[in-house]
């Protein structure tokens, strides 16, 4: 997807990143148009040197901000360079004083309007050499955060915002007492009083996301719920209402608020919400089962979110193996998601960002950048970039093996890449960069731009189970997962079928036929295979 990229800190690399930035000025000038207005001139003293540097200093981290935010939507390969300015910022970041620089010019110079504003400060930080406890805390005292603060401040949402985005960064880096130490009682304010209603919705979302990473520590979390409790009613179990609302921030803000209430902040009074979704017209979803490990899906299956900085991947429930069929995603967020079709044979590797059409098996629609994937390799479009409200259209043709993608019911060329490697067992599939969301129909609806040729759905051809239809909250999952009782001669990776397969030539064994075909080498020794060995006990080893 184009989100990874070494770090690089010799000299040789500041020099050239530099001279880059000069080459692309013209093109990052384009991108400054929602940059803050400089403030008027005022008469003052001539500065010192020293102060005159110092503010110097602070235009160019301003300027290699918004120079690294105007160009990451044009990074469309796993093996690029990372951004001049990204590289130029990550050796100011070296120097602890830099570092609390970098992070004061993002929190000041980031528009709200900008897609990728909240995804770039998460990049920006984690990239960034981890900083002393000492820096950390005395960034977090800069913004003197309190009742008072977030109150005063709302005139000025994307500060707030990134103030926000920037809190739920660093607590999701730190563990342990660091993270504690960050939370004190005007932070645990600030955020609880950003929840009110009057408070711009793009900061009440990552005021609840910051909420959420720092209750990871579980002694945050009970300061938080102490706070939570002395609040009635509640301001996220009203924030949850918001959750089907028109307006999209305010729904991504009560979809998060439903999430946190079912496996965060979890209260007596309140019923888990998988309890009273009707699912009795849902016959093919998300598949919870075969998901990356931080994404978040709405209890009836079809919503999907994530808030982490990996690049988070999902299947559907279902396959299509012959025929012609379709499926729509409506967009809630107009950042990088990559949509489309992928195989079993397709791998998630949400923390080296590759997802859906990073491999030869899956193939996907970004319509951020506006870029059809296949094989971690990008065809550029012509579309408009997509909006919020935006549905994309998603047509697999097994008949002519082609791949149809549409917005708004406009067609792309087809795509028929994938089908050199596959020709059948795809699924419906997607890849989320840190705070996107969309939602998906797979026919339990009617559809807003059907194709004009006869079309299969999944919910129409779909089969499941009561029980596979429950999107149970994340730590009641584990719990059953804990209680349940696992045989001996089970996968060791999914610990649901039986180990049968041995790999060739390393011998190690202990994997199901499925996880094997999703291997690329032994996860044991790291070797690469050249074959699997299935052992029948009963008529002996049958190599294939």
């Amino acid at each position: 997807m184009g989100m990874c990229w070494c770090k690089k800190k010799n000299e040789e690399g500041t020099t050239v990143a530099l001279r880059r930035v000069e080459v692309q000025e013209p093109y990052i000038r384009g991108h400054l148009s929602h940059s803050p207005p400089s403030p008027a001139p005022q008469m003052q003293r001539t500065p010192s040197k020293v102060e005159a540097k110092s503010q110097s200093d602070v235009s160019l981290v301003d300027k290699l901000i918004l120079d690294t935010l105007g160009i990451i939507e044009t990074l469309v390969d796993n093996e690029q360079e990372p951004p001049s300015a990204m590289l130029h910022l990550h050796n100011i970041a070296d120097n602890e004083e830099g570092w609390i620089q970098v992070v004061n010019s993002m929190i000041k110079v980031i528009p709200l309007a900008d897609p990728l504003g909240p995804s770039v400060i998460t990049l920006l930080l984690d990239d960034c050499p981890l900083p002393s406890k000492e820096s950390i805390i005395k960034v977090v005292n800069m913004f003197v955060l309190s009742r008072e603060t977030a109150l005063s401040e709302r005139d000025n949402p994307a500060r707030q915002r990134n103030v926000c985005v920037a809190l739920g960064s660093i607590a999701e880096k730190l563990a342990g007492p660091r993270n504690i130490e960050i939370l004190n009682g005007g932070v645990i304010d600030y955020l609880l009083t950003n929840l009110e209603p009057e408070t711009n919705p793009n900061v009440i979302l990552f005021s609840l996301i910051a909420l959420e990473k720092f209750a990871q520590s579980s002694q945050n979390k009970k300061s938080i719920l102490s706070k939570l409790k002395k609040m009635s009613p509640s301001p996220i179990h009203k924030l949850e209402k918001w959750k089907s609302e028109a307006h999209y921030v305010k729904r991504q803000a009560g979809f998060c608020a439903q999430w946190i209430l079912d496996n965060i902040f979890i209260t007596e009074d309140r019923n888990y919400s998988y309890l009273s979704i009707n699912m009795e017209h849902i016959n093919a979803m998300l598949n919870t089962s075969d998901v990356s490990e931080y994404l978040k899906i709405s209890p009836d299956g079809l919503e999907a979110r994530s808030d982490a900085y990996s690049f988070e991947s999902v299947r559907c429930t279902s396959q299509a193996d012959a025929g012609i069929w379709y499926y729509e995603v409506l967009i809630i967020t107009p950042g990088v998601m990559q949509i489309g079709w992928a195989t079993k044979n397709s791998n998630f590797l949400n923390h080296e960002g590759y997802g859906i059409g990073d491999d030869r098996y899956s193939l996907s629609y970004d319509g951020c950048r506006r870029l059809i994937w296949y094989n971690a390799k990008s065809d550029p479009q012509k579309l408009p970039r997509w909006q919020p409200g935006d549905v994309l259209g998603c047509l697999l043709d097994l008949h002519n093996q082609q791949i149809i993608f549409s917005v708004n019911g406009v067609s792309l060329p087809p795509s028929v890449h994938v089908f050199s490697m596959a020709k059948s067992g795809f699924f419906a599939a997607a890849s989320f960069m840190s705070f996107q969301q969309c939602r998906f129909n797979f026919g339990a609806e009617p559809f807003r731009h059907a194709p004009r040729v006869e079309f299969n759905t999944f919910n129409d051809c779909g089969v499941l189970r009561a029980e596979e239809k429950v999107v149970l909250p994340r730590h009641i999952f584990l719990r059953q997962l804990r209680q349940q009782n696992i045989r001996e001669d089970s996968c060791t990776l999914c610990y649901d079928q039986k180990a049968t397969i041995r790999l060739l030539p390393c011998r190690h064994s202990g994997f199901c036929a499925s996880c094997a075909n999703m291997l690329t080498e032994c996860p044991m020794c790291r070797a690469p295979f050249s074959q699997i060995l299935v052992e029948d006990f009963r008529k002996g080893d049958i190599e294939q």
